[in-house]
């Protein structure tokens, strides 16, 4: 096993398309990380394929934060102690449903609940039901590393803020930027258990235009990324064996 880095930051979507929240730990599931994109809405007449409704259509959501009402009961799976003194094989369940309450401060300051009518018909979209399986674009997990970020703010001439990308993790890698990219195909090791194979890279879209504190786009990124780095910027990867992974764990090549 060889260490070639350290997780930086840990990050979840707690509702497609809206601000993330940097966690100071966060479970690796199957599903991806806990409470990643357990809640979505779907647009008016979209794709069977891609249903979603997100900021490409309506930039405002990134503006808008949601937040579980209860953080500590989504800090991490109920049983997780339970199911690590049982062993190998034993998956943690996720919380009841009532712990997945949650809502939505919106720019002006309005909260409102996930569920409210009002927050349906400020998007013109439907709340579909929640999901312990993340409903992510394609992946359960993704991850970047910082050289990568900060190779196409060189590239670009501008800084670019990491919550551009909405990744899960934030890798601190050896080897510069994009050296995730030559991982694809290995497993990773997370901190002192969790482990990941990294499946492709990641083809980015319109988000990442889209500036976190403003929602103003900024085209000339994915143009860039588009012509220089085959429109990918981090990767995909599928968690292999779950566990907890926090800021500082370090990241070993198995």
């Amino acid at each position: 096993m060889q260490e070639i880095g350290r997780v930086a930051e840990v990050w979840r979507y707690p509702v497609k398309s809206m601000a993330g929240e940097v966690v100071d730990a966060g479970f690796l599931g199957f599903a991806g990380v806990y409470g990643d994109r357990a809640y979505a809405f779907r647009k008016q007449g979209g794709h069977a394929g891609f249903p979603f409704m997100t900021a490409r259509e309506q930039a405002a959501m990134l503006l808008m934060r949601p937040r579980f009402c209860d953080p500590a009961a989504m800090a991490a799976p109920p049983d997780l102690a339970a199911a690590a003194r049982l062993g190998p094989g034993i998956t943690p369940l996720y919380a009841p449903e009532a712990a997945y309450a949650l809502d939505v401060e919106m720019p002006e300051g309005e909260t409102l609940a996930i569920d409210s009518p009002a927050l349906a018909a400020r998007l013109g979209a439907v709340l579909l039901p929640r999901s312990e399986r993340g409903l992510t674009d394609c992946r359960p997990l993704s991850l970047i590393s910082l050289a990568t970020i900060a190779q196409l703010s060189a590239e670009t001439g501008r800084v670019l803020d990491l919550r551009r990308f909405r990744q899960n993790l934030y890798l601190d890698l050896d080897g510069g930027g994009f050296a995730e990219e030559a991982l694809i195909g290995q497993r990773i090791r997370l901190g002192g258990k969790a482990e990941a194979i990294l499946l492709e890279a990641d083809p980015r879209c319109k988000m990442i235009t889209l500036d976190p504190d403003t929602a103003e786009a900024d085209p000339a990124i994915l143009r860039h990324v588009a012509r220089d780095h085959g429109g990918n910027a981090g990767v995909y990867a599928a968690v292999l064996v779950e566990g907890m992974v926090r800021p500082g764990d370090p990241v070993s090549l198995l």
